[in-house]
């Protein structure tokens, strides 16, 4: 069993002392998927093709490695792992570095690998946002468009919306500062396949540093069916979220170009309190009066909503609730 070349891949974790939690994929194999920033429509095509080349490594053990405390867990049967766990020490916000080992039957290490997790500074707010249409062109409601997007462009060529940038780095500076930033939650139906991919995009294009939270990973056969499943397990990401940090006010943003007005009122309806605005961009004008139907239910709750279509707008509208100054 030790002879297979396995491979450890860690996502950027979050929380606080008393609730950690890292993310990760164990595979048997898996292709090598170092990215060439071309113009090239078979370059990108075929390093796109390849983040779907795998084959996960089920229910194999994990131990975790922070500063010294070993957490074990295994792998489901997508080789995806999560550890959750209690420091025995305080710790202090930040990026913190993990080491996560893989290891057969006997104990004996398979693979390695690191990767760091997120404490935040005690800041008033946390944003959760969606990826495709709301920060990145994706036309996720057209699979042939969607698919042109993901396949012709890589992480340098791909297009974000005008001026979100911008309103993303002054939401994160909200009523704290540089050194103290608030913490940013990208949580997409997009499966795990696209993290190396989304990260390149986000750093880029000079977004917030943040956690990313994706949905379950497809094999190279499902490709065509890339983010268009697991909405349900995107509600269910971000309560995790809101369970973890229950003292700090969250902003929600997305768009309607598939299911982000119904998810945001599901978690409204159950943590109300802990919801100060919601953003959506109106991408599919046929969903208006249905968004709008929407919206209309968070103000009634005292939650401050915006439609939008281009993210000066948002911006004006956080201006105005004294989100951002």
């Amino acid at each position: 069993m030790s002879k297979i070349a396995a491979q450890v891949k860690v996502y950027r974790g979050y929380g606080h002392t008393h609730n950690l939690v890292i993310y990760g994929h164990v595979f048997k194999h898996r292709a090598k998927t170092e990215q060439r920033f071309s113009k090239s429509f078979w370059t990108n095509l075929k390093h796109v093709f390849k983040l779907f080349v795998l084959k996960p490594y089920p229910y194999v053990t994990v131990e975790l490695n922070f500063y010294g405390q070993r957490i074990t867990s295994k792998t489901a049967d997508d080789g995806f792992f999560k550890v959750e766990w209690e420091a025995n020490d305080n710790v202090a916000a930040g990026w913190h570095q993990v080491e996560v080992r893989a290891l057969d039957e006997a104990g004996n290490e398979i693979a390695r690998n690191s990767g760091e997790l997120y404490v935040p500074h005690i800041t008033q707010y946390a944003f959760i946002s969606d990826i495709d249409d709301t920060v990145m062109v994706s036309h996720s409601k057209t699979i042939a468009k969607r698919l042109r997007e993901l396949l012709l462009r890589n992480p340098h060529t791909r297009k974000t919306f005008q001026s979100t940038r911008y309103h993303y780095e002054q939401l994160a500076l909200a009523h704290t500062n540089e050194q103290q930033p608030n913490p940013f939650f990208y949580v997409s139906s997009s499966e795990w396949n696209l993290y190396d991919y989304l990260l390149e995009t986000f750093r880029f294009n000079g977004f917030p540093e943040g956690s990313f939270l994706l949905n379950q990973l497809k094999r190279w056969r499902d490709l065509l069916k890339t983010g268009k499943t697991g909405h349900e397990g995107k509600l269910l990401r971000i309560m995790r979220i809101i369970d973890a940090f229950p003292n700090q006010k969250f902003v929600f943003l997305g768009d309607n170009s598939q299911q982000d007005p119904e998810i945001y009122l599901k978690i409204c309806q159950k943590y109300g309190k802990n919801v100060q605005a919601v953003y959506i961009r109106e991408v599919r004008k046929s969903k208006y009066l249905e968004t709008k139907k929407i919206l209309n239910k968070l103000e009634q709750m005292s939650i401050s909503t915006c439609l939008f279509v281009h993210s000066e707008d948002a911006i004006a509208h956080s201006k105005k609730i004294g989100l951002i100054s």
